[in-house]
């Protein structure tokens, strides 16, 4: 299935929310974490956090139940 995003987030926080989605058995990638560092920019851009289009349910619950 193809790759869906599951949102934008702070470069940390996206890092943190993969970590979690494959804790519990939600394979997830961060998209674009290196996106201008050369400009010091990439702070600024938000990260994009993906998973399996089949995933996105178990996806989202996991991220609200987080918050």
């Amino acid at each position: 299935m193809p790759l869906t995003e599951l949102g934008r987030f702070p470069r940390v926080e996206a890092q943190i929310i993969v970590g979690r989605l494959e804790s519990e058995g939600v394979p997830a990638v961060a998209f674009d974490g290196e996106a201008s560092i050369g400009d010091g920019s990439w702070l600024l851009i938000p990260v994009r956090v993906m998973v399996d289009a089949g995933d996105m349910a178990e996806a989202r619950r996991i991220l609200d139940s987080a918050a």
